[in-house]
């Protein structure tokens, strides 16, 4: 069992920058590829970026790719999301997810199906 807890969503300014974290507990973080989705009011959640156990490997949706950096501690059970130039639109509810199966492929880190354990979200509102 992994239990995941995120934090740092807040009220930011389009153009401005939060750090999300996710903080796991319970079974050896480091053995699961990590990975952050987004679900915007009246809409499907949708898959943000990943990570493969190592941090060697990152994956981003077009979307955010070149604004938002996903990196992991495995010394601290953390895995993070940097975002920059936020925009009205990145507006969502951001939860992390973990994957073990070991596959580190598009699909896999992509569909909502194949991760094992899901935080509760946290809240991230960029204003216009």
């Amino acid at each position: 069992q992994v239990q995941l807890v995120e934090s740092g969503g807040g009220l930011v300014q389009a153009g401005g920058s939060l750090r999300l974290s996710c903080a796991a507990s319970g079974r050896t973080f480091s053995s699961y590829a990590m990975g952050w989705f987004r679900q915007a009011p009246g809409k499907e959640r949708e898959f943000v970026a990943a990570i493969n156990w190592s941090g060697s490997m990152t994956y981003y949706a077009d979307s955010v790719k070149g604004r938002f950096t996903i990196s992991r501690d495995n010394a601290k059970n953390t895995v993070y999301l940097q975002m920059n130039s936020l925009k009205p639109e990145d507006t969502a509810v951001y939860s992390c997810a973990a994957e073990g199966s070991g596959l580190f492929s598009i699909a896999t880190m992509t569909s909502q199906a194949g991760y094992d354990y899901w935080g509760q979200g946290t809240q991230v509102t960029v204003s216009s």
